[in-house]
């Protein structure tokens, strides 16, 4: 050791200090029971999730406002409210003097779990966002989903779509899986649908006055649209006056098509029903050749068809004896009457 040295004392490791709380000097000694720190950061998040609902109410006018489409103005208004919750839970933990370091730490060690469990989740949330900015529908619209669902929209937010199906139940579809379906919106842009009805007459009807009857029957339908203008969609024009085609010439009529448009999507079946409804009383009132077709067969009978009794009904009488000449044909062969 050199001369004036002093000698080396062994240095002892001391415990880190814990952060101070600006509210520890606030409360006593005997209100710091163990877990007040976390009572402290509980309370003023619920103090800013009370807080929340009064700042979505102060803005919800200007969002609305700024963002003509409801599905998006809402989205927007539930981001405000999660953003005055966050804050309030770090200002609650700046209280309670947690550090950004320990919050830091939590979500590195719990990220790998939380990232499994949440993945489908944050899948959903991607694909809202996709859904709010594509707009394939909106609140309010009716649409179809591929397996024959039909309903209103409901709510759209970043994880699910809400559906309030015509069967007055509530389906919640998640988006990434709506995204992959086929939906069909009736309400998008121009609301006017196009309807079909196939009816079959028979040969000996009059087409020219069906094809009248017909077409008169959707156009004195309120909810149908009785004419104008043509319809466009696309590059292609079609009439907006119902209107009559000849389909086919089927096995037991003629198969016409009626081809007219509803003012409103919403109760296709009952304009259908109106229609048909009115056409039965047209078609009972008018004096026209015009008659429902239905499946009816002809039963042709020769020397080669064999042996049949056949006996008529005269005036309600007893029925007349067969003549065995007229309709007796041996069975097979073809002989003629016996």
């Amino acid at each position: 050791m050199l001369p004036g040295a002093r000698p080396a004392q062994a240095s002892t490791p001391t415990a880190p200090t814990p952060a101070a709380s600006p509210i520890a000097d606030l409360l006593p000694q005997w209100a710091q029971v163990p877990g007040w720190r976390l009572v402290t950061v509980v309370a003023v998040v619920l103090i800013g999730a009370y807080l929340s609902k009064y700042v979505v109410r102060l803005l919800g006018r200007p969002v609305a406002r700024r963002f003509h489409r409801q599905s998006v103005a809402q989205t927007v208004l539930r981001l405000i409210r999660i953003l005055v919750v966050v804050f309030a839970a770090a200002f609650g933990a700046r209280l309670a003097g947690f550090q950004l370091g320990n919050i830091v730490l939590s979500v590195t060690v719990f990220s790998a779990v939380l990232g499994i469990v949440l993945a489908p989740i944050v899948g959903s949330v991607i694909n809202g966002i996709f859904l709010l900015a594509d707009q394939p529908y909106e609140i309010g619209d009716m649409i179809e989903l591929d397996d024959g669902t039909r309903g209103f929209v409901e709510e759209i937010n970043l994880r699910y779509t809400k559906i309030f199906t015509l069967e007055n139940t509530f389906l919640v579809i998640p988006n990434a899986s709506i995204r992959e379906r086929d939906v069909t919106n009736y309400s998008a842009e121009d609301e006017r649908t196009r309807l079909s009805l196939n009816i079959l007459v028979t040969y000996e009807s009059d087409l020219a006055a069906a094809r009248r009857l017909i077409e008169r029957a959707a156009s004195d339908v309120d909810v149908v649209i009785e004419g104008g203008p043509d319809i466009r969609i696309g590059s292609a024009r079609y009439p907006a006056k119902p209107t009559c085609y000849i389909e086919s010439y089927a096995d037991h009529g003629v198969l016409l098509d009626l081809r007219y448009w509803a003012k409103k999507p919403y109760k296709l079946g009952t304009v259908r029903s109106l229609v048909q409804t009115r056409l039965w009383d047209l078609l009972a009132e008018s004096d026209a050749n015009v008659e429902f077709a239905y499946p009816h067969q002809h039963l042709v009978f020769d020397e080669t068809s064999g042996s049949a009794r056949v006996s008529i009904e005269r005036d309600g009488t007893a029925p007349a004896a067969p003549d065995s000449a007229a309709t007796r044909v041996r069975d097979g062969d073809g002989d003629g009457p016996d």
